[in-house]
């Protein structure tokens, strides 16, 4: 992962997603599930702002109350920040959404083994 990371390119920034509309976007769009997480990506349009790749989060009450919502974003968040800018694209946005009792229990390694591979399922580069 580092060594694709420090290749060719240098990584690309990472951007929270914050509209309701990006996130609707992204849930018709493509969509991979994993152990420990959903993933949703989907290429913004020309018009948009495609310079960086835009990373949301997000957790239903099916995960748990609102500590276990926040314990479960968090471990998202430091994935993405670990996995995303060396196989995230840009001019892509993508959602991470917490599993039920999965996303905080699993180990942190599987959890970005899970997120490596989604973003190249979705790519089409997987194996």
């Amino acid at each position: 992962m580092s060594a694709e990371a420090t290749a060719g390119t240098a990584p690309v920034p990472l951007v929270t997603l914050t509209r309701r509309a990006d996130f609707l976007a992204a849930a018709r769009a493509r969509r991979q599930a994993r152990p420990g997480m959903i993933v949703q990506a989907r290429r913004r349009e020309a018009r948009e702002d495609s310079g960086a790749v835009r990373v949301g989060y997000t957790c239903s009450k099916k995960v748990g109350n609102a500590v276990a919502r926040n314990r479960a974003k968090r471990r998202l968040r430091a994935a993405a920040r670990v996995v995303l800018p060396g196989v995230g694209r840009s001019g892509w946005d993508y959602v991470l959404i917490g599993r039920s009792e999965a996303t905080a229990a699993r180990p942190f390694g599987l959890l970005c083994e899970d997120l490596a591979s989604a973003v190249a399922a979705l790519h089409g580069t997987a194996g």
